[in-house]
């Protein structure tokens, strides 16, 4: 299936299940809609879980999934109330909360962040500072790609646009793109080809993966935020442990996925230590206060904080703790 091909069966696959979320609300239960920031996949698993072993209903919450998709912003949807919680990164709450949006993180989902740059095996790039010079396939507007200029001072670095496909890297052994290390290299491997990753992360830009809501919804509704937090959590929990269950249900949510490509996912978040600090599920969705005020100072340096802001109000320990 071409790339063109492959996001609109994507669309028509997103539209399906915003169908299939039209459904009657239990009068008895809080309604509470979760944005997620892409189809239906693993990095998804625990809420999945917290809503088919029925974690969200013990805590008296009645909760649609939404799936995003690559035009879904989810911080204008929880900015305008379409949903009551979204998910994002933590970079992205603290530049939203120097725009005025007031946003705030109530819990990680990943205590890391997985994106990546990829390159073939053979390729001359062991670093970032052999970034010098290349053509680099990035989403437009992204702070860790501003970031990695800034760091190494790069020179000559070209920016094609990202095409949320590995198409064009297959093709061409000098390709570098941006990936999860959780999914494009599965794609890589089945046609062949050898590569190597390198995390964003290491170079010391560190975001956490977050779910989130506004400020204006967690003063009103504390006791919700916190019901759907501890079932959230305890949805990621068991699902690390045990995540069949749920990828068979993910399967048929996004059948543009297969069962082995949700293994290889499941893998590589365990192998990487995605998920729990230290490899301690108790700690799973804890912050660090540390991280989150050395991300707003990186965000002030590359310019990118229009209007100052305490990075402490971004977030929030008061439900999951911190590391």
């Amino acid at each position: 299936m071409t790339p063109q091909k492959n996001l609109l069966a994507l669309a028509a696959l997103f539209l399906a299940l915003l169908g299939c979320n039209s459904v009657k609300r239990d009068p008895g239960l809080t309604p509470v809609t979760l944005q997620t920031d892409w189809y239906p996949q693993p990095e998804h698993g625990g809420f999945y879980e917290a809503q088919l072993k029925g974690y969200y209903r013990q805590e008296g919450l009645d909760v649609t999934i939404v799936p995003g998709g690559p035009y879904v912003v989810a911080e204008q949807q929880v900015s305008t109330g379409a949903a009551q919680f979204a998910m994002g990164s933590s970079d992205r709450i603290l530049e939203a909360d120097s725009h005025g949006e007031s946003l705030v993180a109530v819990a990680a989902t990943l205590q890391g962040d997985p994106q990546a740059i990829m390159v073939h095996a053979d390729s001359p790039v062991r670093d970032f500072p052999d970034l010098q010079g290349r053509t680099i396939a990035v989403k437009p507007g992204s702070t860790w790609f501003e970031y990695l200029i800034a760091r190494y001072q790069l020179k000559g670095v070209r920016e094609t646009p990202a095409t949320y496909s590995i198409a064009n890297f297959l093709q061409d052994p000098n390709y570098i793109q941006q990936i999860f290390v959780t999914s494009e290299p599965y794609f890589a491997h089945k046609a062949g080809v050898q590569v190597r990753t390198l995390l964003i992360s290491n170079t010391g830009y560190a975001p956490y993966r977050v779910f989130f809501t506004s400020r204006d919804y967690l003063s009103q509704h504390p006791d919700t935020a916190a019901r759907f937090v501890r079932a959230s959590l305890r949805g990621w929990r068991d699902y690390i442990a045990n995540p069949l269950e749920v990828n068979a249900q993910l399967l048929k949510l996004n059948p543009a996925m297969s069962l082995e490509q949700m293994q290889f996912t499941c893998q590589a978040l365990k192998d990487g230590h995605f998920i729990y600090p230290d490899d301690d599920p108790s700690k799973t969705g804890s912050f660090d206060p540390g991280r989150w005020s050395q991300m707003y100072q990186q965000l002030v340096d590359l310019k990118l904080i229009h209007h100052p802001v305490d990075p402490a109000t971004a977030y929030t320990i008061q439900f999951a703790g911190k590391t």
